[in-house]
Order: structure tokens, then C-alpha cells, then sequence
């Protein structure tokens, strides 16, 4: 499967969500508590659906689109959502285990007691995404686009963010122990009170200039 690194960039303010195929859409359906696990969804677009304590154990869904999908108290693991837009979701005491998000993006979506543990979310979009509070556990985030977001006392523990956007994010509080801050500026993000490890202190000490020895 090709990854389309463009599809975390499209507009963030776009008030019209991708349609990838109008013949595949599911619209207004309540599937409270159902169990799409094993299950596969390519090109579908969910409109004002409640999913509200699915369980999602191996659901494959590529190129989909979720517009104002109620994930609340769902759970997620070992299933894929590559190159998915969600727009206008709600996520409140949601969780993703060993998940593959690749290329997907996430516009104006509401984050509550969100956790992700494990899993691949490379070049994700959460452009002004307020994470506050949110957990990331152990993930892939390489090149994610995280610039604006709002992550103030988030946990981002264990997180390749290699590459990823940062600018202007939010980072006060934050315990950031054990991730690759390689590509983080200081000059151009919050950190006040944010927790890290020595071997973090002297990659933010270099980029700031100093000469660590």
C-alpha cells in the first residue's frame, strides 16, 4: 500500500470532507456497541454515526472518511485506519492499541481522555489538535504533523517523533520522557514545566546552541 504523505497537509480549515467513492455511504446509522472486529471498509464515507463502545479488534479501513462519527468509549486494537480523514469527530474515553494510522487526518476533532498505546502514526495530520491531557504511549510518529497543537500536560512517552511538525504546539506540562525530540525547536514551541530525561535536556541544550560535553 502506497502512503500519500500530502494527505496530512490538506487545508485544516476545508469545511467539506473528502467523498472518495459516492456510491459507499453510510449515513446517520447507530452502531452502538457493535463489533467490527476482522472486518474491512476501503474508500467509505461515515456521516453523523454514533460508535459510541465499538470494539475493533484487526478493522481494516483505508482512504475512509468519518464526519461527525461519535467514538466515545470505543476501543481499538490491532486495526488499521491508513489514509482516513476524520472530521468533526468526537473521541472522549477512546482508545488505540497497536494501531496503524498512517497518513490519516484529523480536522477539528474533539480529544477527552484519548489514549494510544503502541502503533504506527506516522505522517498523521493534527494541525491545532487539543490534545490536552492525552496520552501516546510507546508510538511511531515520524514526521506527524503536530504544529499548533495543543498538548499541555499530554504524556507523549516513548514517541519516535522523528521528523515530525511542532512548531507553535503547546508543550507546558507535558511529560515527554523517552521520545525523540530531534526534531523539536525550542524557540518555537511552549515547554514550561515539561518533564524530560537528561539525554533529552542535552538535544534541547544543542539545538538552543550550547556545546554539550
Amino acid at each position: 500500500m502506497s502512503i500519500r504523505r500530502e494527505r496530512a497537509h490538506v487545508d485544516p480549515l476545508s469545511h467539506q470532507p473528502p467523498v472518495p467513492d459516492k456510491e459507499l455511504v453510510v449515513r446517520g446509522e447507530d452502531w452502538y456497541g457493535r463489533d467490527l472486529s476482522g472486518q474491512r471498509f476501503a474508500r467509505h464515507t461515515f456521516y453523523d454515526s454514533d460508535w459510541t463502545e465499538v470494539v475493533n479488534d484487526g478493522g481494516i479501513f483505508d482512504e475512509c472518511t468519518f464526519s461527525g462519527i461519535k467514538f466515545n468509549a470505543s476501543r481499538h486494537t490491532n486495526a488499521a485506519f491508513t489514509n482516513c480523514t476524520f472530521k468533526g469527530c468526537t473521541f472522549f474515553d477512546t482508545r488505540f492499541e497497536q494501531c496503524k494510522t498512517v497518513g490519516s487526518l484529523f480536522q477539528g476533532c474533539t480529544f477527552s481522555l484519548f489514549a494510544v498505546a503502541g502503533g504506527d502514526w506516522s505522517f498523521v495530520g493534527l494541525p491545532g489538535a487539543d490534545l490536552r491531557k492525552a496520552v501516546f504511549e510507546g508510538v511511531r510518529m515520524r514526521e506527524a504533523d503536530l504544529t499548533a497543537a495543543r498538548l499541555e500536560g499530554a504524556t507523549l512517552a516513548g514517541v519516535d517523533l522523528s521528523g515530525a511538525m511542532l512548531g507553535a504546539a503547546r508543550l507546558g506540562g507535558a511529560d515527554l520522557r523517552g521520545s525523540d525530540l530531534s526534531s523539536l525547536d525550542p524557540l518555537t514551541v511552549e515547554l514550561a514545566g515539561a518533564k524530560i530525561d537528561l539525554e533529552q535536556a542535552a538535544v534541547i541544550a544543542t539545538a538552543l546552541g550550547f556545546d554539550v560535553s
